[in-house]
């Protein structure tokens, strides 16, 4: 049977989150009147990393993780701001980032055609939900599923019981997610028994033995992929 639905996630899957977390930081940085070093950016992607792994476990929420992040950032850069004045500041200059992945729009504009397409993202609603709105893959999208409001995350089942709902239930066979994070992504497919396409555009190594049914480099390969499997599964 041919896949109906693509659950896609949405940072650094369809929406190139490297340069809106860049872009997000250096403006806040400049508009509270803190100087800015290159070296920043590196220190917050890893506590960033770091502070979202322990949510997918389930180590912290997101109400906290939002400040606690540059509490940790500014410790480690030795910096004398205020976490809880910067985090607003920042998730509104995040929420205006809304580049994508290259490839990403031509994708899910060929996709839309011929699948029903739906986003499934850890994330914060009001960064998400502007950045969704005011990108140019919004109208091609028929479900969002964003884990700040609907209260779990991937990679626990119940996400994807939401999503299921949202989509009428289709049968799981005929459902792929395609995402670029191991123990969000695939590992939250293979927990709900669903097929998974790892986004690997980097050709990183799994050093986490979380076996994806398909790995693709690029998002170009996901269409040759499927429309190799509807050449196998014709109607």
């Amino acid at each position: 049977m041919a896949y109906q639905w693509l659950l896609f996630d949405a940072d650094g899957t369809l929406f190139d989150y490297d340069r809106a977390e860049k872009h997000a930081l250096q403006n806040t940085f400049a508009q509270l009147g803190y100087p800015f070093e290159a070296e920043y950016l590196a220190e917050y992607q890893r506590v960033n990393h770091a502070i979202w792994l322990q949510f997918e476990r389930g180590d912290i929420d997101q109400v906290t993780l939002r400040a606690h992040r540059f509490e940790l950032l500014f410790k480690a850069i030795e910096l004398r701001a205020d976490p809880q004045a910067f985090s607003p500041a920042y998730l509104a200059n995040l929420a205006e980032q809304t580049g994508l992945i290259d490839g990403a729009l031509e994708a899910v504009k060929l996709l839309a055609n011929r699948f029903d397409l739906a986003i499934i993202t850890n994330g914060l609603t009001e960064v998400q939900r502007p950045r969704f709105a005011n990108s140019a893959i919004y109208k091609y999208l028929k479900q969002i599923i964003i884990s700040d409001e609907v209260g779990v995350a991937k990679p626990d089942r119940r996400i994807f019981d939401i999503a299921f709902a949202r989509m009428n239930q289709p049968p799981k066979e005929v459902v792929l997610i395609i995402g670029d994070s191991l123990t969000s992504d695939i590992q939250g497919g293979l927990n709900y028994g669903i097929d998974t396409c790892w986004f690997n555009p980097a050709g990183k190594r799994n050093e986490h033995q979380i076996a994806a049914t398909f790995e693709i480099r690029r998002l170009d390969e996901l269409l040759k992929l499927l429309e190799k499997m509807e050449e196998n599964h014709p109607e």
